[in-house]
């Protein structure tokens, strides 16, 4: 029930800034979200994740940015959606703050190398005139913008990542400590 309720919370990480006229530049739990959520529920399961991410991502890119909804440009998207999840299921089975914190760099990273790699491939389909060059400059000039946003995500993962993972085990420790001060001596 936990992994659900985190998924949700991921979702709506997305929606919420949006909700109260604010922009979260990248500050969100999807990462982390979906690490935990892969780490605590069966492999295939990891295809509601990916549903409630792209129910997520249509309901922004047409309600909140008024944009219309082409499914080839959010393949990719989902692909690391499901690819992260399975990452959780196999990096994260046996959770050490070691294994955490790698999740946390491969989610964030290879998210901003695959996002922004994207951008810069399919630049053309946002106007007449490419955003960035198709070069190696145009590239690496793609990458540098999106550096404020790596931040972010890598930050934000990183916290709720010890939030979702750290929380459980603290509660657990904190009962096991209750449970031990009240049992009567002999």
């Amino acid at each position: 029930m936990l992994a659900f309720l985190v998924l949700l919370l991921a979702a709506l990480s997305r929606l919420l800034p949006h909700i109260f006229h604010g922009m979260a530049y990248n500050f969100t739990a999807v990462g982390a979200g979906l690490l935990f959520f892969g780490s605590r529920r069966p492999r295939w399961q990891s295809v509601l994740a990916v549903a409630v991410m792209a129910l997520m991502d249509v309901i922004l890119t047409t309600k909140v940015y008024g944009y219309a909804f082409h499914l080839s440009g959010y393949l990719v998207t989902w692909a690391w959606y499901a690819a992260v999840c399975l990452m959780g299921s196999a990096l994260l089975r046996k959770v050490t703050v070691l294994r955490v914190v790698d999740g946390v760099l491969a989610s964030a990273t290879s998210f901003f190398l695959l996002s922004n790699f994207m951008m810069w491939a399919n630049s053309t389909s946002f106007g007449a005139a490419a955003m960035y060059p198709h070069s190696f400059r145009g590239l690496m000039s793609c990458y540098a913008a999106g550096l404020p946003f790596f931040g972010n995500d890598l930050i934000s993962t990183g916290v709720f990542a010890a939030a979702f993972f750290g929380l459980p085990v603290l509660l657990t420790r904190l009962i096991e400590n209750l449970h031990s001060t009240h049992q009567p001596t002999v």
